[in-house]
């Protein structure tokens, strides 16, 4: 079972992306309920995944959050988690649509 690895920096980040094809990111506020409710149900589905995960501070790391948002193409939002499949941004959820069911009906 992979561990939910914490990215700080952009070379954090792309050291992730060489080792993974596909994977799930999340992108949390720590000093927002509604990324608490949505991290804790992040958190539920990475320790049952076998999908590698991993997520950012956004207060520490605002740096990496634009550059994934732009790397990507996908508008940044807090909280939010954001499927990657060879490349390309697949999925991405949003606040109250960040459960752990939808993420195992989208990830996989």
């Amino acid at each position: 079972m992979p561990q939910l690895r914490k990215l700080q920096s952009i070379s954090d980040f792309d050291q992730f992306v060489s080792e993974h094809d596909s994977f799930v990111i999340c992108k949390h506020s720590t000093t927002c309920p509604i990324s608490a409710a949505g991290f804790s149900e992040y958190t539920k589905f990475a320790d049952a995944t076998s999908v590698p995960t991993a997520y950012l501070l956004v207060q520490e790391a605002r740096t990496l959050s634009n550059h994934i948002a732009e790397h990507y193409n996908v508008r940044h939002e807090s909280p939010q988690v954001i499927f990657i499949e060879k490349g390309r941004a697949t999925w991405s959820a949003a606040h109250y649509d960040i459960t752990n069911d939808a993420l195992n009906t989208h990830v996989g």
